[in-house]
């Protein structure tokens, strides 16, 4: 229990930040449980009325005039209590799911490399929801279990401490029986949310690829993979439920012996005189009473280790330290100007011994268009990732207008870079929205100048609610092309100091590409321009062209100087411009 507790010592500033409602809910829940121990206290005086024969209608009437009263009191509290501790509980809720997405938000890429979607998903709603509910109701059980049975206990050793000791020879049991089982609990959750998160996965796996898998007709595999996982978690379940549908009836047995002891020993000193009826009777009461903070023990139990055992795996992700975060000391820079200069770069991957990239060493000056060459695999793409600091350098590094990168707060360098990838994210929105991602400022006009930047804009037209039009999920009634083009449109209405096209047309063909950068670099005058292309037309237009092999700069130049060498780009060139040849046949 000592470790259920610490897992859940997180949970503190939440109490705390609603320390006022937290006051006002338990002091109604003490006031519900004080009621409840005056009700058998009523019940005594009529019994013990009605035993001596000297009850009368009118006093009848008033103790269950009492009860009513007590009753309806309770009703109100109850109602106060569960608005302000159930409130908490939900507010602790959308806490975490905002602290764990903004801890996603600031990890680096290598942390989604070793983690699954599928987990970070069930951490994300299973998890948040399993510590709801011990936060919420975890909390009135426990306020419940403690309070409410020390009092009934101590109302039992008034009425009679022989009585109270033979009811209570159960309660050992309990203890001993339970630490074994909460201990086989605690463990049974790590392991049956761990199943969860691969079952999520899986499931999530499916409809992303619905159309693969469909086009391959393997829906029958699909199936399988995903009951094979189903399966699994339902005998992760099992199992545990095993251990859980032990501790209750445990409760109930022990409870219901106690009772029994009561019966046969409080009916015996009932009859000799030691204590009236009306004591049996409010004792029964009593533990009744006692019998819920009991069978309350379980159910407590189940719900503290199955919160305790999420929210360990909820704190795993929130203390996770970012890797690339702000300097201590940022320079004080509101923006970029474009100059970009490479210091013997090298980058390896996490959990790979080979460099990406090694030894670059070269400089752009403000406003010049750089494109980068080289077969699939030789480190383009690692080098303009470094420039984002979407990964850090283990060796060299970037500057950017004179100033080290790590020193340029994130927002203020990825605001100023324009980063388009060949891999296109569409949301669930307009393409107004996509274009805007977010950002204000820009008006309707702006939105289609950049559609038409991208070649578009006609095609965006020719919908029935233009620019205003709500896209699927992911982009589904949108071509491949037309993706590429949007999330293009994406950077481009901003016109940053730095754009990086990252292989970002390879869905378009050669002349609308054409087109497009022909669009692109005239309104990018003294702004610098990275591409990423092996076709001819688009590296022709470059100031310098960087031709890499295997993480390595090979040639440098200009498109005519590097032609004229005749080594690797020589090679690109004739076999890019025969691709084109037959592309246009």
């Amino acid at each position: 229990m000592k470790e259920t507790f610490r897992n859940l010592a997180s949970l503190k500033g939440y109490f705390v930040q609603n320390k006022g409602a937290l006051f006002m809910g338990v002091a109604c829940l003490l006031a519900v449980d004080f009621l409840q121990l005056l009700i058998p206290l009523v019940i005594k005086k009529a019994v013990d009325h009605l035993t001596i024969r000297d009850a009368t209608p009118a006093l009848l009437l008033r103790y269950a005039g009492i009860i009513m009263a007590i009753a309806l009191a309770m009703a109100l509290l109850r109602y106060v209590w569960r608005h302000f501790l159930f409130g908490i509980s939900r507010k602790i809720e959308e806490g975490l799911r905002n602290s764990i997405l903004e801890r996603l938000l600031a990890l680096p890429a290598s942390f989604y490399q070793k983690t699954k979607t599928g987990d970070i998903m069930a951490r994300s709603t299973n998890d948040v929801n399993a510590v709801r509910m011990a936060s919420g109701m975890g909390l009135v059980a426990v306020t419940d279990a403690v309070v409410l049975g020390f009092a009934a206990v101590g109302f039992m050793i008034y009425i009679d401490l022989r009585l109270t000791l033979i009811s209570l020879i159960p309660a050992p049991f309990v203890v001993y029986f339970t630490r074994i089982l909460t201990r086989r609990m605690s463990t049974g959750y790590d392991t049956v949310q761990a199943v969860f998160s691969d079952l999520t996965e899986k499931v999530r796996e499916s409809f992303s690829g619905i159309r693969v898998i469909k086009a391959y007709s393997r829906e029958a595999w699909a199936t399988s993979v995903v009951s094979r996982e189903g399966k699994r978690y339902i005998l992760e379940n099992v199992q545990l439920a095993r251990n859980i549908g032990i501790l209750f009836p445990l409760m109930a047995a022990f409870t219901n012996l106690g009772l029994a002891a009561v019966i046969w020993f409080g009916g015996r000193l009932t009859i000799l005189g030691d204590i009236t009826t009306g004591d049996l009777v409010a004792f029964i009461s009593y533990l009744n009473l006692l019998a819920w903070p009991m069978m309350a023990t379980g159910w407590v139990t189940n719900l503290l280790q199955k919160g305790s055992a999420s929210m360990r795996r909820i704190n795993a992700v929130l203390n996770e330290v970012p890797q690339i975060r702000d300097a201590q000391r940022p320079v004080a820079v509101s923006a970029l100007r474009g100059r970009i200069e490479f210091r013997e770069l090298s980058l390896t991957y996490p959990g790979h011994d080979r460099e990406a990239v090694r030894d670059i060493s070269f400089e752009i000056e403000k406003g010049m268009t750089v494109a980068f060459a080289g077969h699939v695999g030789s480190g383009k793409t690692t080098l303009l990732h470094a420039l984002t600091r979407l990964y850090d350098p283990q060796k060299g590094s970037i500057l950017i207008d004179g100033m080290e990168i790590r020193t340029i707060p994130l927002r203020v360098l990825r605001t100023g870079i324009g980063f388009v990838t060949q891999e296109t994210m569409i949301f669930s929105d307009t393409i107004r929205g996509n274009v805007l991602f977010g950002r204000s400022g820009f008006s309707d006009e702006e939105v289609l100048s950049a559609l038409k930047t991208v070649q578009l804009f006609e095609e965006v037209q020719s919908l029935e609610h233009g620019i205003h039009t709500l896209l699927g999920e992911r982009g589904v009634s949108l071509s491949g092309g037309q993706r590429q083009r949007l999330s293009l449109a994406r950077a481009v209405i901003a016109n940053p100091p730095i754009l990086v096209l990252d292989d970002a047309l390879s869905m378009v063909d050669t002349r609308t590409e054409e087109r497009i950068m022909n669009q692109i670099l005239a309104s990018r005058s003294g702004k610098t321009t990275l591409i990423v292309s092996n076709r001819v037309s688009t590296i022709g237009r470059a100031d310098l062209v960087v031709v890499m092999e295997r993480g390595a700069v090979v040639e440098m130049g200009t498109p005519g100087s590097l032609m004229e060498s005749g080594r690797e780009y020589a090679r690109l060139y004739e076999k890019q411009m025969l691709a084109e040849e037959l592309e246009l046949v």
